[in-house]
């Protein structure tokens, strides 16, 4: 307990052993009464302050973890659109890679023909 407290528990002690009913041992009575109520209501206030952090903490934990689901769930499709786009320009390449063997095929009779009538000229 806080010296403050253990004070004025003595000073009720003294003052009601007087058992006075003075004015000042009225006044005592009162401010000791008061400063009990304080105390309570100290004590009730820290109570609700440390059940509210507990919350917050709670609160924060919930929502970093819902943000992390999130994040989880953005990211596999964003890497499912990036996988889709990767097939379609493979498909794509293959396709012109295709065009331009077909290219390759029908013109090379006749590179073989220029390259053999430039050797054959000289």
């Amino acid at each position: 307990m806080d010296d403050k407290v253990v004070e004025e528990i003595r000073m009720h002690q003294e003052t009601v052993a007087s058992d006075n009913n003075s004015p000042l041992h009225l006044i005592r009575e009162k401010e000791l009464e008061i400063s009990g109520k304080v105390l309570a209501a100290k004590r009730q206030a820290d109570e609700i302050v440390t059940e509210a952090r507990k919350k917050a903490a709670e609160l924060v934990s919930t929502a970093e973890q819902e943000g992390g689901a999130g994040a989880a769930d953005q990211d596999a499709a964003i890497r499912a659109e990036a996988e889709k786009q990767a097939t379609a320009l493979h498909v794509e390449a293959k396709a012109e890679a295709g065009k331009l063997q077909a290219q390759v095929d029908s013109r090379r009779e006749d590179a073989v023909r220029l390259v053999l009538d430039a050797v054959t000229a000289v």
